[in-house]
């Protein structure tokens, strides 16, 4: 008999049920919260992570930037430089590209073609011109003057405005800026993630101004600028030697090989098909406020993965002596 007792005392169930039990419950728990966790290792990392990194584009912001300004630096109309600029974006996937595209097409003006430079901008030739737009560094580099958009750039950037400066036969023919409007629910989201405990980092290849006046809108006071799109891996690199957990938060097919290097990926469900193939967690909401559920989720299943081991090696350890009848004699 006691022999029986103890088998039955001693069972190992109560030890093996303790951790997948949990994890089932958590994962289907968070596919009600609309985040949906791609296995056991994914929620069990997701509880370590302190540092969360925010791509700024379709993540912290709507992704669907509006041309606001046009600053022009030269006698050409603006229908005329519009026109130029919105022929040779034609086809880009870049937002800013196509916010100067519908811009153009909303006053009826015809487009053409375009030569793509990753993480630059473009360079076409439309009517015989040739034409440059894109980013400073590609005027820079292309040796076009930037000197008369100083004060234009510094307003719009200072502004959180995007910028993209357009130069037709090596002249610098105007500087248009675009606004990307934030997510109502960014803010409180980041919020959240703070409390707990959470460093939060915004990336973006915006320039620094432009960068930082986003940040500052929605709380965020660690800003990586002015990151090309083949760069955003090594930020998160990074932030992993420096010892941080990091967790990366994207939506776009450029921010697929910074989801797969981070501990932890996590891809805005209304995102690129890429970038959801890329992540281990999928926010189904479209909105940061999953993130820190996320979180929160995880911390909370490996609490009770802890508590339920617990609780079977202290029913193990209580239960074999009574079983094993060292008080059979009193």
């Amino acid at each position: 008999n006691i022999f029986v007792t103890v088998l039955v005392i001693a069972c190992p169930c109560a030890l093996g049920l303790a951790t997948p039990t949990a994890i089932m419950v958590g994962t289907g728990k968070g596919a009600e919260l609309g985040v949906l966790i791609k296995g056991g290792e994914a929620l069990e990392t997701t509880h370590s992570i302190n540092a969360v990194v925010l791509d700024k584009t379709g993540t912290i912001t709507q992704g669907k930037p509006e041309l606001t300004d046009i600053a022009r630096f030269t006698a050409d109309s603006e229908d005329e430089v519009l026109m130029l600029a919105a022929s040779a974006e034609h086809g880009s996937e870049h937002p800013i590209a196509r916010a100067i595209v519908q811009a153009a097409q909303a006053r009826g003006l015809s487009l053409d073609q375009f030569r793509a430079i990753p993480g630059r901008g473009i360079e076409a030739m439309v009517n015989g011109r040739r034409i440059f737009a894109g980013s400073a560094k590609l005027m820079v580099e292309s040796g076009i003057d930037l000197s008369q958009s100083v004060k234009s750039a510094t307003a719009f950037a200072a502004a959180g405005k995007t910028l993209m400066y357009i130069a037709i036969d090596g002249t610098l023919h105007a500087l248009m800026a675009a606004a990307d409007a934030v997510k109502p629910t960014s803010r409180h989201a980041i919020e959240q993630l703070k409390s707990l405990g959470l460093e939060v980092y915004m990336l973006t290849g915006d320039n620094a101004s432009t960068a930082r006046a986003v940040a500052e809108s929605v709380g965020i006071t660690h800003v990586l600028s002015d990151v090309l799109p083949d760069g955003k891996a090594s930020e998160v690199q990074k932030l992993q030697a420096e010892g941080k957990r990091v967790a990366m938060v994207g939506d776009g097919i450029n921010d697929a090989p910074a989801l797969v290097q981070a501990d932890v990926g996590m891809a805005i469900g209304t995102g690129t098909d890429v970038a959801v193939e890329s992540a281990d967690v999928v926010l189904m909401r479209g909105d940061l406020s999953a993130v820190s559920a996320a979180v929160a989720l995880s911390r909370a299943t490996i609490r009770n993965i802890r508590q339920n081991l617990f609780w079977a090696f202290a029913y193990n350890i209580v239960g074999i002596p009574f079983a094993a009848g060292v008080f059979y004699a009193f």
